[in-house]
């Protein structure tokens, strides 16, 4: 699966998923149903309260998720620690990409190969503290790099524009390498900086406060989409 991840896109310039962390948490399947047409993949945050100063989520909530929505790709962030702890639970879920923290093992390597080895494919995130550097060794592993633009925990942060550079350095390193890991982003995300966001060459784009804060979720997420696309 690593390698070849750009056939994910589907030919799509770039790709939605909305993070149901700013949903309304009464009514996540009505929710999602909301913006199901303008969705590519639906994003699930998973804090432990420990690495991160919040707590959301446990794998039933992605089985409830794949028994509602059979055909939804599904795009699982843990943002707990120790990862290993956490990802043969969230794994048996058969979640479409797992993304751990490069910051929360000692062990990356070995929680990558872990994730491959349950079939499912491997994400790495960095936060916005963190140089590309410490990933570089193992994005040859990664199927999808997550840059966090705010700070991780909480939802309806401003984007930090200074995180975008990563953006730029990781489309150089993909290039140089010829890997074909598919390039997340994740915090702020808005209309009015999606495009540019797009153009610098990220793949994904993650939004949720603007999505589901916004009293139209379907018309918010297709103004995202427009934007993105130079609308």
């Amino acid at each position: 699966m690593t390698g070849t991840s750009g056939d994910l896109k589907g030919g799509k310039k770039f790709l939605l998923a909305p993070s149901i962390l700013d949903a309304d948490q009464l009514s996540l399947g009505e929710e999602i149903r909301k913006v199901k047409n303008e969705l590519d993949w639906v994003h699930i945050d998973v804090m432990d309260g420990h690495f991160v100063p919040n707590l959301s989520y446990g794998p039933g909530l992605i089985s409830s998720i794949r028994s509602g929505f059979p055909d939804m790709f599904i795009d699982v962030h843990l943002m707990v620690e120790p990862s290993e702890r956490f990802v043969g639970m969230f794994a048996e879920e058969r979640p479409d990409i797992l993304t751990v923290q490069a910051e929360a093992t000692n062990h990356i390597h070995r929680v990558l190969q872990s994730i491959k080895d349950a079939g499912i494919r491997p994400g790495i995130a960095i936060n916005p503290g963190t140089p590309v550097s410490v990933a570089e060794t193992v994005l040859h592993m990664a199927d999808l790099v997550l840059i966090l633009t705010v700070n991780p925990g909480f939802g309806a942060q401003k984007f930090l524009p200074e995180a975008a550079a990563k953006l730029k350095e990781l489309v150089r390193f993909r290039a140089v390498h010829s890997l074909g890991f598919l390039i997340e982003v994740d915090g702020g995300i808005r209309a009015d900086n999606a495009g540019f966001l797009v153009s610098t060459g990220c793949d994904v784009l993650v939004a949720g406060s603007a999505i589901f804060r916004g009293g139209d979720p379907a018309l918010a997420a297709a103004e995202i989409r427009k934007s993105a696309l130079g609308g």
